[in-house]
């Protein structure tokens, strides 16, 4: 499953996290792969349902190297 990166970034900002929320805008592809990036999402103490909808949901490989 994949979750926007703009789910984060609105989370994080929401936060007052904006130094975590620059980082992740600059590093992360748009399409977030949440198996992949499990434990960078651990660690910004993001939950991945918190994160999705259904609009936001997809299944669909990301193109981003490992």
């Amino acid at each position: 499953m994949t979750v926007s990166k703009s789910s984060v970034l609105a989370v994080l900002r929401s936060r007052g996290q904006h130094d975590r929320a620059g980082w992740v805008d600059r590093v992360l592809p748009e399409r977030i792969d949440t198996a992949r990036n499990a434990s960078l999402l651990d660690l910004l103490a993001l939950d991945v349902a918190d994160l999705t909808d259904l609009t936001d949901l997809t299944d669909e490989p990301t193109s981003e190297p490992r």
